[in-house]
């Protein structure tokens, strides 16, 4: 694979159009569209979404949340950490490194990183270096969560 960018993606019209072509297109996708009906928002800078493009095809993409030390039940000390998912790569670019480039790039923020994984994906995040969550908590209703920890930071012990 030659190397490829990691872009911030706009919440638009067109960004929302390409997100059509993914499986996992949702109420989140929707909600953003009807903030752009609604508000005429074009270009929000603030979105959550990263992508990978091949020419002006959107062909991988996740969304990638920062959560504030205060609701940390995961990471000893509290600390910041992002919340990832919606990882996906379009079934013909599969195999290829795209999905690994984009957690890579999650992983740059130096933070912990803690992803709910969808069924039959969890042999990848094990190759990403992500474990299973020794610390779960009732709001994470039985989704297992998975964590990946930057060099340094301890994760809270098993608490029963």
């Amino acid at each position: 694979m030659k190397p490829v960018k990691v872009e911030k993606l706009m919440i638009n019209y067109k960004t929302l159009e390409k997100f059509k072509h993914f499986k996992e297109y949702g109420n989140q996708e929707l909600s953003m569209l009807e903030d752009l009906e609604n508000n005429l928002v074009e270009n929000q800078s603030d979105s959550p979404f990263y992508g990978i493009y091949i020419g002006d095809s959107l062909i991988a993409r996740m969304s990638l949340y920062k959560v504030n030390k205060k609701y940390d039940y995961y990471f000893e000390p509290r600390q910041d950490y992002l919340t990832l998912w919606k990882l996906e790569v379009l079934p013909e670019y599969q195999g290829q490194g795209y999905g690994k480039t984009l957690v890579d790039f999650a992983k740059s923020y130096n933070l912990p990183i803690k992803t709910n994984p969808r069924i039959n994906s969890h042999g990848f995040w094990e190759k990403m270096g992500f474990k299973k969550a020794q610390y779960e908590m009732e709001r994470d209703l039985g989704e297992n969560p998975l964590i990946w920890m930057p060099e340094g930071v301890k994760e809270k012990p098993v608490v029963k």
